[in-house]
């Protein structure tokens, strides 16, 4: 069957679906599983650490294979990685293994989800050009985020009830089935449309250039080096604030036991991402310029985390974190677009991945400074403290916006020339 922009999209969609449904299903419960195997809190958030560092560590090497060998290939290593890895969680709550098998394991996880970030981005942006899209991206990318809300919502609840009616096992069971499943689906219904993979007979070699290349075309090009450094600010502060705001609301509610308070905070954020994935065409339409989108975004969304530790009121609160949780849900799928629009694409995976370690190298400096801010200080102290960190983004995407580059106003995604024209040779940052 010949390839539409209709096909692409769908594809999209339902691998979207089955791998968000997987994942969020032990959201809920995951730290309550690792302290059910036998580790102590202390051990249970390295453990946690670990995972952070493996997509650290794993982000350029899997976004390579992305571009080497295919980006359908790197997803179907990571939905078999992650099925693995999650079956080898269980048999470590089964037998109460060491911690040390717990940070290895948690490490290989983050590998996982490496093969993901990156490739199934620049497969979408690929397939799309190449089937004559000529719609929105940010159309296509914010869909995607409801479909992505729904399914976290359905799978937090759902795997809270499955722990709860059976134990705390079967929910990462299940996990690893539909991840089966999502590999099937992707062997039946992803292939490289507009992509041709670099493989050679030197595949270290291979690498090397498509890394070099990544980095002439991507890091050093000013508006995306500008863009991932604003990331590197916000993504160090989104992993502290969702979880930091349970106990806090606990806090504020007076009852330290009312957990279905806590769990108030996942359905939140997952109904945020729902109704900013609905608005985020809207909110483009209000802007000439995509960066002017997300410039007045994230700067509302650094008034509402100084607001939340600002006013301490339960309900005052609960509206911040709506608001917040909206406009960054919203700017996500116009960050895409630009980012997008700004790569080529045989080093769009690379760059793609490389902007995602930026924004967890952020969360592994910025967690544990806020969180030893709210153990000297307090929680809202760590807010007001969260809100300055995500506001040292502002200065990059005032830079990227003073550059005015093709990919701020047009539509459709296109190929992006190579570094070698106009658009690369801007000045640095």
């Amino acid at each position: 069957m010949t390839p539409t922009p209709a096909t692409v999209r769908r594809t999209y969609y339902v691998l979207t679906a089955g791998n968000t449904l997987a994942a969020s299903l032990i959201w809920g419960i995951n730290t309550i599983f690792l302290l059910d195997a036998g580790l102590s809190n202390l051990e249970a958030f390295a453990a946690n650490a670990f995972f952070t560092a493996g997509m650290v560590l794993f982000e350029i090497p899997t976004g390579i294979v992305a571009d080497s060998w295919g980006r359908r290939a790197s997803f179907l290593c990571g939905t078999i990685t992650l099925a693995v890895t999650t079956a080898l969680y269980v048999l470590l709550w089964q037998v109460r293994a060491s911690f040390a098998w717990w940070a290895i394991v948690s490490a290989l996880l983050g590998l996982g989800f490496t093969f993901f970030s990156g490739a199934t981005e620049a497969w979408l942006v690929d397939a799309l050009t190449a089937t004559g899209f000529d719609g929105m991206l940010e159309r296509v990318f914010s869909r995607a985020q409801v479909i992505a809300g729904i399914t976290m919502l359905t799978g937090s609840v759902a795997g809270g009830y499955i722990a709860q009616l059976t134990n705390l096992g079967v929910p990462y069971v299940v996990r690893a089935a539909i991840l089966i499943v999502v590999f099937i689906l992707a062997l039946i219904m992803m292939h490289d449309i507009g992509f041709t993979p670099q493989r050679g007979g030197r595949p270290l070699a291979e690498m090397r250039t498509i890394l070099r290349n990544s980095i002439d075309k991507g890091l050093r090009v000013a508006p995306v080096r500008a863009l991932m450094i604003a990331g590197f600010f916000t993504g160090g502060v989104e992993i502290y604030v969702f979880y930091a705001l349970q106990p806090y609301l606990l806090q504020l509610w007076g009852n330290p036991h009312a957990y279905g308070i806590a769990g108030l905070v996942a359905a939140l954020v997952a109904g945020a991402g729902i109704i900013g994935g609905l608005l985020a065409p809207v909110f483009r339409r209000l802007f000439h310029r995509r960066t002017s989108a997300l410039l007045i975004m994230q700067s509302v969304a650094v008034g509402m985390l100084a607001l939340i530790g600002l006013i301490h009121n339960f309900w005052a609160v609960i509206a911040f974190i709506l608001v917040w949780g909206l406009v960054y849900a919203a700017a996500h799928p116009i960050r895409q677009a630009y980012l997008n629009g700004l790569i080529p694409s045989q080093q769009r995976a690379t760059i793609l991945s490389f902007d995602s370690l930026m924004g967890s190298a952020g969360g592994i400096v910025a967690q544990p400074v806020l969180g030893r801010s709210a153990d000297v200080w307090s929680y809202p102290i760590s807010y007001v403290i969260s809100a300055a960190w995500a506001a040292l983004s502002l200065p990059f995407l005032v830079r990227a916006r003073q550059m005015k580059m093709p990919a701020d106003t047009e539509t459709a995604p296109a190929d992006t020339p190579s570094a070698d024209t106009p658009a690369a040779d801007q000045p640095s940052t």
